[in-house]
């Protein structure tokens, strides 16, 4: 296993973080602990959570992600040697059911924090993320902002004094973001320096062979002002395994929740048999070098990979022994110019 540290922390990650979205509703606890097990057994020692999961989020399983960690943490004793990271949701109608008002004031937030430390069995938070902002823009499949949320009023600097607070009670370690773009990057970064308040170390958004996007802008921030990608779907909801080319399987995430269906349009389809042939021809199954290419990248701190089955979590983890070599990667920018970023 490689590791690296969050940037501007003395924190060692692995580059593989487990992300756990499906504990609760396509894994059970029993499973969800052994794919807790193999992974920390393989080196792993980055994990991924939200108090919004399991996916698809519902009322009647809110929170069974963090319990089924929080069980396993008490089960297995590892709690210090392991960097956890958790969500705050942002603003959503249909998920009220969360609290009400779903937002990132000073009573939502310690009250999100509570919570996760409640159902996670630890007394602090290595790294905190805000999963989605407060303010409307393109997120979740939507590629550009076509009018300005003017319903929203800036509150970074209030936020980030509260989480101030929170970390100097040493219930969370560090801040992130999650689905952000260029300015709200920025603006943390900026309110932070100009106050001496918590500096943004990580930002978690869609990356693989299929989303580039987070290349056009977001790229330069992270590296200029280390700030490290935590990159999601790397798999593309499990598009970019090939194994739906010829239809959706039945009783796969994409089958199952047919809603998130960004990864799987037409453009996606034919992207995909491009980088499927291309696997292939170098030996290569299509997630080996669709893992291999998100791990690759000089800005990418650890790559979030999630599995349904023990097999599936097998072949993801070994994926990353996989090394590309430039002609690889070359091959697959030309793929990129050819249909870029099909998946928004």
């Amino acid at each position: 296993m490689n590791y690296t540290t969050l940037p501007n922390t003395d924190i060692k990650v692995s580059k593989i973080c487990l992300g756990t979205m499906t504990f609760g509703e396509q894994n059970s606890e029993s499973d969800a602990h052994s794919q807790l097990d193999y992974s920390i057994e393989k080196g792993v020692n980055f994990i991924d959570t939200a108090e919004m999961y399991p996916i698809a989020a519902r009322d009647a399983t809110l929170g069974l992600t963090e319990k089924y960690i929080g069980t396993w943490l008490k089960k297995s004793g590892k709690r210090e040697n392991l960097v956890i990271a958790t969500k705050i949701s942002g603003p959503n109608r249909k998920m009220e059911y969360i609290r009400n008002p779903l937002n990132f004031s000073k009573k939502s937030i310690h009250e999100a924090v509570e919570l996760s430390l409640k159902n996670l069995q630890t007394d602090y938070i290595d790294l905190y993320q805000m999963h989605w902002p407060e303010r409307v823009m393109n997120m979740f499949g939507q590629r550009g902002v076509s009018k300005i949320d003017t319903q929203w009023q800036d509150n970074f600097f209030e936020v980030l004094t509260v989480f101030d607070g929170i970390i100097k009670e040493g219930k969370i370690k560090h801040l992130g973001v999650s689905n952000e773009n260029p300015y709200g990057v920025m603006k943390f970064i900026s309110e932070s320096e100009k106050h001496n308040l918590p500096r943004i170390v990580t930002i978690q958004n869609p990356y693989s062979l299929l989303n580039r996007l987070y290349e056009v802008g977001l790229s330069e921030i992270g590296m200029r002002e280390n700030v490290g990608l935590l990159a999601y779907s790397p798999l593309g909801f499990g598009f970019l395994t090939g194994n739906h080319l010829n239809g959706i399987l039945p009783n796969s995430r994409l089958a199952l929740f047919p809603q998130f269906s960004r990864y799987s349009n037409a453009n996606c389809h034919k992207a995909t048999k491009l980088y499927q042939e291309l696997a292939h021809d170098n030996g290569l199954t299509l997630t080996q070098m669709a893992l291999a290419f998100v791990n690759q990248q000089d800005f990418v701190t650890s790559t979030i990979i999630g599995a349904t089955s023990m097999e599936q979590l097998r072949e993801n983890i070994a994926a990353f022994e996989t090394v590309l070599s430039p002609e690889i990667l070359s091959e697959i920018n030309k793929i990129q110019e050819l249909i870029p970023n099909p998946a928004p």
